[in-house]
């Protein structure tokens, strides 16, 4: 069986999810919600039943496929799960599928991945719903989108990882969606869009550490004990909520030019926000230093940061296709360490 799954970019609402989840704790928290899609890049793989074993082939670039080989035993893939690496989530998602559900072995080939690793764009969320997806449909589990998303996410936080639950929206393929987020409950509404919109993403280059930039946001919940994080609290909750909301009607307009005033405004308050309590990490000179830049102006409506921020990746919501390319050409002549990906959000009658 072949298996292909997504990366996924998050236009706005980036931390919302997981902020949300202290409204268990916290009722005074705001909701959380996010507009995501799916792009173009992913994971492909060839997935086959094997009768004892849990083997996940992985091969990225020129290197040397890893592999791993696990028995179907809860307690070593929980072992190899908590341990933490690439290969925990995959072990994580095993481990959840095998706790419910009587299921034999898997042999995963991920053959092929042009997904950028570490740059926003939910490769760790990847290979955990390919992992659920695999087990849906190779043991006909029945299971819906959001059941293969759950075991995902449950199988993500096995691991050291504490990311939120909207990372799995890769599930959903290339389609937008607006995810809605509060304590543990979720809802999902499809969007339509009535004309293509065009994007760039752009990885950077560089290096940003996702887990201290969570850590120190997290510190901020649940209870804030100071200013800074009263504004983390609000920008995640009520201002978010306002700006992720106009986005999405936007969206559903065909409003490029609105979306692109949004990116700019969302960016402008979670610099003003965020930044304090993780300064060294979303300073983010490199991304900052792009959005600026002088010569992509005339080929963009707006951009903003991509995943946790920081120095990461970048996301453009451009005029339209021929802008797109002139985009990609400028960047990749004036920043050469820099690599473009193209993302066109399609019509749909």
């Amino acid at each position: 069986m072949e298996i292909f799954l997504p990366g996924r970019l998050c236009l706005f609402g980036e931390h919302s999810d997981w902020a949300s989840s202290y409204r268990r704790v916290n009722p005074k928290i705001g909701k959380g919600l996010t507009l995501m899609v799916g792009i173009n890049q992913g994971l492909y793989a060839e997935v086959t039943p094997h009768p004892e074993q849990f083997i996940l082939r992985v091969s990225q670039g020129t290197q040397t496929p890893q592999i791993l080989t696990l028995p179907m035993s809860r307690p070593v893939l929980l072992a190899v799960a908590q341990k933490g690496g690439f290969f925990s989530y995959a072990a994580g998602v095993a481990y959840q599928i095998l706790t419910q559900f009587h299921v034999g072995g898997l042999e995963i080939n991920n053959y092929l991945t042009d997904l950028p690793i570490k740059k926003g764009l939910s490769s760790s969320a990847a290979i955990c719903v390919l992992v659920a997806r695999a087990f849906n449909q190779i043991y006909d589990l029945k299971m819906t989108l959001r059941g293969e998303m759950e075991f995902a996410y449950l199988g993500e936080i096995t691991t050291p990882s504490r990311c939120g639950r909207m990372d799995q929206a890769c599930a959903y393929g290339n389609n937008p969606i607006a995810m809605v987020f509060d304590g543990e409950h979720l809802d999902v509404l499809e969007l339509k869009v009535p004309q293509d919109l065009f994007f760039v993403i752009v990885d950077l280059g560089t290096q940003k550490n996702t887990q201290k930039i969570l850590a120190r946001l997290n510190d901020c919940y649940p209870t804030p004990e100071n200013k800074i994080q009263a504004d983390v609290q609000k920008y995640l909750g009520s201002m978010n909520h306002k700006i992720t909301q106009a986005a999405i009607e936007a969206l559903e307009q065909g409003d490029a030019e609105k979306i692109g005033d949004l990116m700019q405004k969302a960016q402008a308050k979670f610099d003003k926000y965020l930044i304090p309590v993780c300064p060294e990490e979303l300073t983010a000179p490199k991304l900052h230093e792009l959005l600026k830049h002088k010569p992509i102006q005339p080929y963009i409506w707006g951009g903003k940061g991509v995943g946790s921020q920081g120095d990461g990746a970048a996301q453009f919501v451009v005029k339209d296709e021929e802008s797109q390319q002139k985009l990609i050409e400028v960047i990749e002549r004036d920043f050469p360490q820099m690599q473009c990906l193209k993302l066109t959000i399609h019509a749909q009658h």
